[in-house]
Parts: C-alpha cells; sequence; structure tokens
C-alpha cells in the first residue's frame, strides 16, 4: 500500500489540506497501512466541510464528529492522507472546478480526468492514497474511474449511512471508493459492508444499450459479455428516464443548496452555475411526475436483472481532451449519463473494471449488479471478468 512516507508538495488542484497522517487510524484492522483521500463532502473531525467552494467553506464550523463512512475507515485501520477536491458541490461529472482548476489526468495527461470524485480518484492514480472515498450520485464514482484505469464501487443506494454527507440529491447519493487494485477495493467492501444479502447468478448485455458508447468501448463489452457466456437482453430505456432522472436530481439539489447559490451569484463556475440555474426552474409537480417515471424504470431494471449481473460501458467515451473545451466535455456528459444513471434511477450497486479497448486513453468496464450484492460484484469481477483480446486491464489488476 502506499503509506505515508512520501510528503509531495501540496497540489491544490487535487488536495485541499493533506498531513502525515491527516487524521490518524482510530485502531488497527484489516486496512492498517491504507492511505485514504476523502472526498470535501465528507465530515471529517476539526474541518469544515468545502464541497470544493471556498466560498461556501468559509461560511461553515468545523465538524464535530467524522462521516460514518470516514469513521468506519478509521476503525478498520485506514488513516486520512486528506481532503481532497470535488467538482463544486459535486454536481459534474468533468473533474474540474472554477477555483481550484482541473487535476491532471495520470493515465492520459492530455484528457479530463472525470468527476466529481476528482481529487481523490488522481491521489490515488497517482500513489499518493490507496482509496479515494467519494460519491456516486450519478456516476462520480463511476467515470473518474473509468477515465484514470482503476477500480471504483458504487455502494446499493442506503446500504451505507450518510451521516456527515454533505448531499446533492438524497434519492440518488450513494458513498462509493476508489482504488488501483481490485483486491484493495474488496478489502474496502469487505471491511466496510455487511455479508452480501443475495449473490450474482449469470450474466447479462444488452447489445443497444452498449451501443450508446463508441464503438471501440462497445466492442470491448461485447467481447468481455462473449467470453462470460451472457444473456442478450433488451431494456427498453426510454428518453423520458435520463430526462426525469436530471429533473429529480436537479429538484433536490436545489432544495438542497439552491438558497445559498441564489445568495452568491456569481461564485460558481458556469457549468455548474447553468446546472443550478435550470434546477432553479424545476417545480415541485414536474419533480413528481418525473418520480413516477422513475418508479416505473427503476421496477423495470430490476425485474430485468433479477438476481444477474448487467455488463455495459462504465462511461460512453474514453476521457475527453482538456484541449476539447466545455461543449466537447458537456456533449460526452450527456451520452455517459444515458449509462450511469440506471444503476441510480434503480439504487443498484455498480463496479468498474479498468478496460482498454486498444486505444490510448483508458476506459471501463461496469458490472451492474442486484441490490444488496456490493461485495459479491467484486470478488466475481476478481475471479471471473476477462478482458477481450486487443485490450487489458492494468496488467497488476488482471484476475
Amino acid at each position: 500500500m502506499t503509506g505515508l512516507a512520501a510528503q509531495p508538495a501540496l497540489d491544490t488542484s487535487v488536495w485541499r489540506v493533506t498531513g502525515a497522517p491527516l487524521v490518524a487510524a482510530t485502531a488497527p484492522g484489516p486496512l492498517s497501512g491504507a492511505a485514504v483521500a476523502v472526498k470535501d463532502l465528507y465530515a471529517v473531525a476539526g474541518f469544515r466541510v468545502g464541497a470544493g467552494v471556498p466560498a461556501y467553506r468559509r461560511e461553515q464550523v468545523a465538524a464535530p464528529r467524522h462521516a460514518d463512512a470516514v469513521a468506519r475507515l478509521l476503525a478498520a485501520g485506514a488513516q486520512i492522507r486528506g481532503i481532497a477536491q470535488t467538482d463544486e458541490f459535486a454536481y459534474s461529472l468533468t473533474g474540474g472546478n472554477g477555483g481550484s482548476g482541473m487535476p491532471v489526468n495520470p493515465a492520459a495527461p492530455d484528457r479530463i480526468p472525470g468527476g466529481s470524485t476528482s481529487g481523490p480518484a488522481v491521489a490515488v492514480a497517482r500513489g499518493e492514497a490507496d482509496i479515494g472515498l467519494g460519491t456516486d450520485t450519478a456516476g462520480s464514482i463511476r467515470v473518474p474511474a473509468a477515465y484514470q484505469g482503476l477500480w471504483g464501487l458504487r455502494t446499493t443506494h442506503g446500504r451505507m449511512d450518510t451521516s456527515g454527507l454533505l448531499p446533492l440529491a438524497q434519492s440518488f447519493d450513494t458513498v462509493g471508493w476508489i482504488t488501483r487494485e481490485g483486491t484493495t477495493l474488496a478489502a474496502v467492501a469487505d471491511s466496510l459492508l455487511d455479508a452480501d444479502t443475495s449473490a450474482p447468478a449469470g450474466f447479462l448485455v444488452d447489445p443497444a444499450l452498449c451501443a450508446c458508447a463508441d464503438p471501440a468501448i462497445a466492442a470491448a463489452v461485447g467481447t468481455v459479455a462473449e467470453s462470460l457466456g451472457a444473456e442478450p437482453v433488451e431494456i427498453p430505456v426510454a428518453d423520458s428516464w435520463p430526462a426525469a432522472f436530471r429533473t429529480v436530481q436537479a429538484f433536490e439539489a436545489w432544495a438542497n443548496h439552491g438558497k445559498w447559490v441564489g445568495a452568491h451569484p456569481g461564485v460558481l463556475e458556469p457549468a455548474v452555475a447553468q446546472r443550478f440555474a435550470f434546477a432553479a426552474t424545476v417545480t415541485a409537480a414536474q419533480a413528481a411526475v418525473a418520480r413516477e417515471v422513475l418508479r416505473a424504470a427503476a421496477q423495470t431494471l430490476r425485474s430485468t436483472i433479477g438476481a444477474r449481473v448487467l455488463l455495459l460501458p462504465a462511461a460512453a467515451t474514453r476521457p475527453p481532451r482538456r484541449a476539447g473545451g466545455q461543449a466537447v466535455w458537456e456533449e460526452a456528459r450527456a451520452r455517459t449519463l444515458r449509462l450511469t444513471c440506471l444503476a441510480s434511477i434503480a439504487g443498484l450497486p455498480a463496479l468498474t473494471v479498468p478496460l482498454r479497448s486498444g486505444a490510448d486513453a483508458p476506459s471501463g468496464l461496469c458490472l451492474l449488479g442486484a441490490p444488496g450484492t456490493d461485495r459479491s460484484l467484486i470478488h466475481l469481477a476478481l475471479s471471473s471478468v476477462a478482458v477481450p483480446a486487443g485490450g487489458s486491464t492494468h496488467s497488476e489488476d488482471r484476475p
């Protein structure tokens, strides 16, 4: 594991604050020696939660106690290396921040790192932390993991206590973490989560859904699916599903942060500000209609997947180039949301496994499982997920 021996100069695009350690473990345990980068949404006792917005942080008080997820990591033997940056209020999938800037993607320096767990992910990819504690509302674990060739887990919605976690949209917010190796990801899951309530049984793949991704990524996922004997299915993903997801997410984001955002015009970077501007227009009636769409969508997804595992791209594209600019990043985000919103809508656990699709930048394979199969998904990937010819996981991660 990384440990805490090296103390590089503070890169403020990645870290808000670090220590040696910043917070020591509270007991020895299975994660002893592991260094954690904590996303700036979690309460760390003695520090203010900043949500990636310095003006917001200045108006907060220091947390009196750790968030539940932080306390569990410390009790399992891990130590906190530092608090890492996030996209502002975690309302993005890009990895940029108007104040601290966009960290460099270690796996593809000319491309964006993915957000909103951007700081923890880059810290892990650079070897400055072993575990990146983050959140996943619409893909904020899955996208940076895919973009940086890392392992990442979005837990079953509601499975982990979110006490001490600043919300974006509670209907979808989940605890998650990112690591370089699948074995470390499994160790964290085995330490933080109770035993699974069920185990996966077989694989599914929807070729039309995979086709939402770039052809090389779709082909790589298809080859994995074929090697695992995945059963082809057709999931009737309607255009109304992502739209309803965005509506409810926006309604809840405004309920949580609209008062502060409205009182601080010009503080947020333009793309996040634009999302909040839309959020301000969503009515309770519109949100109620959207929730009904999502209720039916969740039922369809859960009944189709059942006890099996759906294989799909973790992101629709490889990480866009930094020079591409906001329009290119937004187009990739919209395409990716059509894939990532499925786990969010149905509250399902989603595992990202590094996957290379014969290109010069990483992509990811996502394993979408039944509720409560989080730990089993990781162990299943470690034991049986093969990588297609023409692509490979990082050699140290290959099962």
